[in-house]
């Protein structure tokens, strides 16, 4: 039997996993202190004969027996990994440090979730695997930059070390359906302003560019980044297409048919200004590229919404 294992499996993106590998006929095992993630979010699955949820800390070993491990254990928004930074740095390291021992008793391939936070705010544009980033160590996002930073240097070590198989994608701004309205992301954001009628809050100009990527082709690159045996990665796994902040609110006021206005704040620390991916090695090794549109799966995202929010009036 093929059990695979997904740390932060009741989170956003975790679940969305964990749906495919389960229609993909794999067993397995979601895992999540349920610090960020939710059991709405797995709810569906809960009964499933292949599917078992077990709520545990990585920070703290565990013990199973498994052929595959994703591993997208980690908050990843601003507003909840600033909430206890400490606690986020230790999930990327002594964390990231027991899923590779695990990986490594049995003899399990790995695929860590990073991030393209590990490029801070970019000098180089768009930005590609082999460069090494701009990030400030000390800054109020460091503890979760360098903590990925931290984990792809152990799975790469522990990979010529112990000769654990490791796969390691960098995720750009990754959007849809189970993305936590109140994260503080600025899609989540976005919607929710609108939805609710209040002012679209735009920091700096409105002109920094992010590159949003739907949930599904997100998957669809994990399970042919884990399939592959051509790379380790680090590869990039995203949407080149670039929207600015402003243009962002734009299609989201669309969406919503909102006549919200804009207002505007000072920008964040160290947010970068440009956030694109080169997905040149997804395109060529993986065969990927994302196939949803930003105005299609807004919509998606935006019903989500709608319904979360009409169950909580109800």
């Amino acid at each position: 039997m093929n059990s695979v294992l997904v740390t932060g499996g009741a989170g956003f993106l975790g679940s969305h996993l964990c749906d495919r590998l389960i229609e993909q006929g794999k067993n397995v095992i979601c895992v999540d202190n349920f610090f960020t993630g939710n059991k709405r979010n797995i709810a569906h699955l809960i009964g499933h004969p292949r599917f078992e949820v077990i709520r545990h800390d990585i920070v703290h070993p565990i013990y199973l027996e498994v052929n595959e491990i994703y591993n997208l254990a980690c908050p990843a928004s601003p507003v909840a990994y600033q909430y206890n930074p400490i606690k986020t740095i230790k999930t990327s390291t002594v964390g990231m440090v027991n899923v590779l021992g695990l990986a490594k008793r049995c003899r399990a391939k790995v695929l860590h979730a990073s991030t393209s936070e590990v490029y801070g705010d970019p000098n180089v544009h768009p930005q590609v695997e082999e460069y090494w980033g701009n990030v400030n160590p000390l800054g109020p996002r460091s503890c979760y930059d360098e903590g990925k930073r931290i984990a792809e240097s152990l799975c790469v070590n522990y990979h010529h070390a112990h000769n654990v198989p490791i796969r390691i994608v960098r995720i750009f701004n990754t959007y849809g359906p189970r993305m936590d309205p109140n994260d503080g992301r600025v899609i989540s954001n976005f919607i929710n302003q609108a939805l609710r009628g209040e002012p679209i809050t735009i920091y700096g100009d409105g002109q920094q560019t992010r590159s949003f990527c739907y949930v599904d082709d997100l998957i669809s690159g994990f399970l042919k980044m884990m399939e592959q045996e051509e790379t380790t990665g680090p590869v990039n796994i995203g949407n080149p297409v670039e929207n600015t902040m402003l243009e962002l609110a734009e299609a989201v006021l669309q969406n919503v048919d909102s006549d919200s206005k804009l207002a505007y704040e000072p920008l964040p620390q160290d947010d970068p200004k440009q956030r694109c991916p080169d997905i040149t090695k997804a395109k060529t090794i993986l065969k990927w590229e994302p196939r949803v549109s930003l105005q299609e799966g807004l919509g998606k995202t935006v019903e989500y919404y709608r319904q979360l929010m009409n169950q909580e009036s109800a």
